[in-house]
């Protein structure tokens, strides 16, 4: 059996992985990088942009079938279009697993990697010593137990773009991010879609007046049952969902509630990762480390720690596991790195946003809350959408701008300018100073700054 030695190894060559390895080999150090395969990243290849391949469909269609009224109708229909998203798909797909295979050469190791003891991995015919590890094995699907019984028609964000053929109805269990961004683009592609969720939320949105709009917004484009479990049973081909008095036939079964860790097939005690009662390791976000690990420091990003499951925050968190196992064979202790503000966008049109601060925090907070309605900004009335809205928070006295909350034409914009504003610590009063086109959608945050401000105290 070969035993190959390296400064570091890690294992999972997605966006934290192949970040943490440019980075450690920046630095000159011998690095190898374990991928069990397919390549590609999670959010190339069933994450963030099929989804939005997706969206961009739904858009084309919905926009096509109200042009026809003008004699200008789309020769690309549903189907067509579906086809055209999953070639994108494909395309983004292997364009990063080829950029990872041109990238490590010779250091890449296609394998499954377990720990057979501490500083060393098994991985296919080699063992590989390190004296430190990053685990960027990514995450997967979770399907509740409950739905084994209509298993045969269950889809995931891992298998949805392996249909070459939409059906005609689809159910969606879950209306996270994902959940809600798949629902509007298969109904969009006139897919007849009912989705359904425990909560009583959608999105993840947390300000309950964005909330409270985003639900009557797309509940005119997608039927959604809220706040109640769904029974589901087969019948033939196809799948009954029952809640309440409410009940519907679906062709197939989106299944989208939640994410699970790739950890298992680690074997993570034998590294001397001490785990809890489901064998998942309880890793500290701010080491990124989990109990254990010191012997052999062994270091978690990306969707592994599902703290910020997001491509960018993968893509930081696999900086800062390369700069932490650097320090480790230093012998120095990692002084750990700031987060860069957070940021979540539903590329939903209207767009659903957070950033910075929480609502909940905020208001802990004592923050003030400015807003800005789209009835009350003329470009938003251009493109018909008065549903707009903006709320933003800041603080009372210092009028330090915290956090927002949106539901807005193009707020995926917004959202980044906001963003940056509260990382360079900008203030109402300093945003109040820039200037604003008008008419622009921009205006609206103006709006909400000067809404903010007179609530201020003097």
């Amino acid at each position: 059996m070969q035993t190959r030695k390296a400064d570091i190894a890690i294992i999972g060559a997605g966006t934290a992985g192949s970040t943490a390895f440019h980075a450690l080999k920046a630095a000159g150090k011998q690095v190898v990088l374990i991928d069990r395969g397919p390549l590609g990243t999670t959010c190339a290849r069933v994450g963030c942009m099929p989804s939005k391949a997706a969206l961009h469909a739904g858009m084309h269609w919905k926009v096509a079938k109200a042009l026809a009224a003008s004699a200008t109708p789309s020769t690309q229909g549903p189907q067509a279009l579906w086809s055209h998203a999953r070639q994108t798909r494909d395309a983004l797909a292997s364009a990063a697993a080829e950029r990872t295979r041109k990238a490590a050469g010779e250091s890449l190791i296609m394998a499954e990697a377990r720990f057979v003891a501490p500083g060393i991995l098994q991985a296919g015919e080699q063992r590989i010593e390190a004296g430190a590890f990053i685990v960027a094995t990514g995450s997967r699907p979770v399907v509740p137990k409950a739905l084994e019984g209509v298993a045969s028609r269950v889809l995931t964000t891992d298998t949805l773009f392996d249909l070459e053929v939409l059906p005609a109805r689809m159910g969606i269990l879950g209306l996270g991010a994902i959940g809600l961004e798949l629902g509007l683009a298969l109904s969009r592609l006139d897919v007849q879609v009912v989705a359904a969720d425990q909560k009583d939320t959608i999105g993840g949105i947390q300000d309950p007046d964005v909330l409270k709009r985003a639900i009557a917004r797309f509940e005119t484009e997608l039927p959604m049952w809220l706040g109640a479990a769904v029974e589901v049973s087969l019948e033939g081909d196809q799948v009954r969902m029952r809640t309440g008095e409410r009940e519907a036939l679906v062709d197939r079964l989106l299944v989208v509630t939640g994410r699970q860790p790739n950890t298992e097939a680690l074997d993570l005690a034998a590294a001397g990762i001490s785990l809890d009662q489901a064998g998942r390791p309880s890793i500290d976000p701010a080491t990124m480390q989990a109990p254990g690990s010191s012997q052999v420091p062994i270091f978690f990003a990306g969707d592994v720690q599902p703290d910020r499951p997001l491509m960018h925050e993968a893509a930081d968190e696999g900086q800062m596991a390369a700069q932490a196992a650097l320090s480790s064979l230093r012998g120095e202790s990692w002084p750990g790195a700031s987060r860069r503000v957070p940021i979540t966008i539903l590329f939903t049109d209207p767009d659903a946003c957070a950033v910075g601060m929480t609502h909940e925090a905020a208001m802990q907070e004592g923050a003030v809350v400015g807003t800005a309605e789209g009835s009350g900004n003329g470009r938003s009335k251009i493109l018909g959408a008065p549903e707009n809205l903006l709320r933003i928070y800041a603080d009372p006295g210092s009028g330090a701008l915290l956090g927002a909350s949106m539901l807005l034409t193009q707020g995926e914009h917004l959202a980044h300018l906001i963003a940056w504003a509260i990382q360079a610590k900008q203030t109402v009063n300093d945003l109040l100073a820039m200037p604003y086109y008008h008419p622009s959608i921009e205006e609206m945050l103006q709006s909400a700054l000067k809404s903010a401000s007179q609530q201020m105290r003097p």
